[in-house]
């Protein structure tokens, strides 16, 4: 019986409301994880993002992003916190435009070392590192960082705590 291979929905996406889960991700500094993308043939074509990826087979988003979490940045002991945020976005990426449908989730760890542990090919080929952020640092940042909003939306969150139910983010397509 031949092993199945590892992660396929991310690579083979083939167009469709793409359904994601993300985790703002913050150590006991209050520092947010972003991970470094880039297009997979044009490094300086890059951007800061936040850890996650979409919903396999049966799973819930909830699954989903604790098992990007995991493969990405190698961060398992989390405890999901509730929706912050949902966001539809559309982007052209790796030659295809993908349309997602994002939720947000927090979560707090106090480990701080990352390593991915099972990337795919395609992110193998387009996911450059992470880095924790402060607030400061991503509200004078010059690169671009995805959602648009991040460094206001921490701010928020940090401010304010969770809002008491998920917040509809503006609709971004690139």
């Amino acid at each position: 019986m031949a092993a199945e291979p590892a992660r396929p929905a991310e690579d083979s996406h083939d167009g469709g409301l793409r359904r994601v889960a993300r985790v703002v991700l913050l150590d006991p500094r209050d520092r947010i994880l972003l991970l470094h993308g880039h297009e997979p043939d044009d490094p300086a074509d890059d951007w800061w993002f936040t850890p996650g990826g979409g919903v396999e087979g049966d799973e819930t988003r909830e699954q989903a992003a604790l098992r990007e979490l995991a493969e990405e940045t190698g961060i398992t002991e989390v405890e999901l916190g509730p929706v912050l945020w949902r966001r539809r976005c559309s982007f052209p990426f790796a030659g295809r435009r993908w349309d997602q449908d994002e939720w947000y989730y927090l979560a707090r760890t106090t480990r701080t070392a990352t390593g991915a542990t099972a990337l795919t090919e395609l992110e193998r080929r387009s996911v450059a590192g992470a880095r924790w952020w402060t607030y400061p640092e991503l509200a004078r940042a010059h690169e671009t960082v995805y959602p648009t909003r991040l460094a206001e939306l921490l701010r928020t969150l940090l401010e304010e705590g969770p809002p008491a139910g998920p917040v509809t983010l503006d609709t971004e397509i690139v």
